[in-house]
């Protein structure tokens, strides 16, 4: 039995490439293992190998007594004395030699099912070890089988899985086809090592057209940024550190050459590359190709929104079918956009940044520090402040929008009293709140000459509303034609 596990030994580490130290510890657990199914511990088991490891032993350590309790791990005085020294005392320790056979089949079988599973495990981590360098890399591997959908890649020493969640649309697959796809993940299961992989990933894009160009191989162009809706649409954002350079150019290749081999590997996925720019104008211009864009409109830097201004035939290209185009163009340059013609940015122009113009410069006077938060309005209520802007309206410019459009009645925490309060806030602290078109004047107009008829035929006093001009009366707190709050404030006559 000795002389076959020296064997098992040298044959291990010559057939498997595994270390001898490892070896040992794979046969220290076979002996534990079977040790302990055939004695019922194996905390007194003592395993000794040469120096060569030509040959292994196996002791049982026990207790001197006198009067045995546990036979496995206990030995009489008297048999000590007969096994191992006549000066043997109660109370010492003693090896005693076990032979191998006496274990039994069941636990020789458990030995050996305890020796696999350490040699598997030993395997899996050293084919980790060598895989984990190859997480971000794309691998080619040969179609296996397919179960739920899921498609199993002979990757050679290991497996790999292409979950149908990482597939592409456009493709399938049939028995022995080539799959090139991009390493997302390592797993360990019981039959050892499982890479996950991926063809719908942006950076399996962006793998590919690094090999496909070595202008960013050599970091002469960088990859700013890679968006993709698999099987569909992918814009790929590039930049060059040489001014004499195209990135454009370079990745595209003579005669479209470089990014040709990209679709095909992609099968046939449409493959916008667009030349990045650190103004957001310009680079939102780019991220809309293949649309044509007149011009493009920063609403509010902080928060990133834009609107594209292009012409009615480039319209539904900006947009893209189902809005393919523009979402993308969203997700490559972080900005929300939204694509208008020239006639719907005019009106747009008119209701919505005019407004928002508005509040913002008539709250700023003279050399005075301009205010544009609701929070710098003098003495409102700092709770109301909080709850707008938990719900994103923090400058006065929206707070005004929601006003207009009822969104303020949806907030929790707002009451009408709330809203009214900040409102007369604002009418005392401008003139003018928002602008307005010639329609509104007429509007207002129409509802002052109404008010001054119901006035007169009260006989009450008529006032003017300092916001919209319209005609009010003393017992109102808001303005009927626009909404603004009113408070009425009288002098005593000297």
């Amino acid at each position: 039995m000795a002389s076959q596990i020296a064997e098992a030994i040298r044959q291990l580490t010559q057939d498997k490439g595994i270390s001898e130290d490892s070896v040992v510890h794979i046969v220290e657990d076979m002996i534990r293992a079977a040790y302990k199914r055939a004695y019922g511990t194996d905390e007194n088991v003592i395993i000794k190998f040469n120096d060569d490891l030509s040959d292994v032993s196996v002791y049982a350590r026990k207790v001197i007594v006198d009067g045995v309790y546990d036979p496995t791990l206990e030995v009489e005085l008297e048999e000590a004395q007969r096994l191992y020294s006549p000066d043997c005392e109660v109370g010492d320790e003693i090896d005693i030699l076990i032979d191998p056979k006496s274990f039994g089949r069941s636990a020789v079988q458990t030995g050996k099912q305890r020796a696999h599973q350490s040699l598997s495990e030993i395997q899996k981590d050293g084919l980790y070890a060598e895989y984990k360098d190859k997480l971000g890399d794309v691998i080619v591997g040969y179609y296996q089988r397919e179960r739920n959908g899921n498609i199993y890649v002979d990757l050679g020493k290991v497996e790999g899985v292409l979950p149908v969640k990482y597939q592409s649309p456009r493709e399938s697959y049939h028995k022995n086809d080539r799959i090139k796809a991009y390493v997302k993940d390592l797993k360990k299961t019981n039959t050892g090592l499982q890479l996950i992989l991926s063809r719908t990933d942006p950076d399996f894009v962006r793998a590919i057209v690094e090999l496909e160009v070595p202008e960013i191989y050599d970091k002469t162009i960088d990859i700013y940024k890679v968006v993709r809706e698999p099987g569909y649409r992918t814009k790929i954002a590039v930049l060059s550190h040489k001014e004499d350079i195209d990135p454009v150019g370079a990745c595209v290749g003579l005669k479209g050459v470089r990014i040709q081999a990209i679709i095909r590997e992609l099968e046939g996925e449409k493959i916008d590359i667009l030349k990045y720019e650190p103004d957001p104008k310009l680079f939102i211009k780019n991220a809309l190709s293949p649309a044509e864009v007149i011009d493009v409109v920063i609403l509010d830097e902080d928060k990133k929104q834009a609107v594209a201004v292009v012409s009615d035939d480039q319209l539904s290209l900006a947009i893209g079918k189902q809005g393919l185009n523009v979402r993308l163009a969203n997700r490559l340059c972080d900005w929300s956009i939204d694509v208008k013609t020239e006639k719907q940015f005019e009106e747009f122009d008119t209701q919505t940044i005019g407004s928002r113009k508005a509040a913002q410069e008539l709250f700023s006077g003279g050399d005075e520090e301009e205010i544009t938060l609701l929070s710098e309005i003098p003495g409102i209520d700092e709770r109301v402040v909080a709850v707008l802007k938990e719900n994103g309206i923090e400058d006065i410019g929206r707070f005004i929008e929601a006003v207009q459009d009822d969104s303020l009645a949806n907030i929790e925490g707002i009451t009408e009293a709330d809203i009214a309060g900040v409102r007369k806030l604002l009418s005392e602290a401008v003139d003018v709140v928002e602008e307005k078109t010639s329609a509104d004047v007429q509007d207002s107009a129409s509802a002052g000459n109404e008010s001054n008829d119901m006035a007169d035929s009260e006989d009450e006093d008529v006032y003017e509303c300092p916001n919209c001009g319209a005609a009010i009366t003393i017992d109102m707190t808001t303005c009927p034609n626009c909404g603004v709050g009113i408070a009425f404030e009288f002098e005593d006559e000297e």
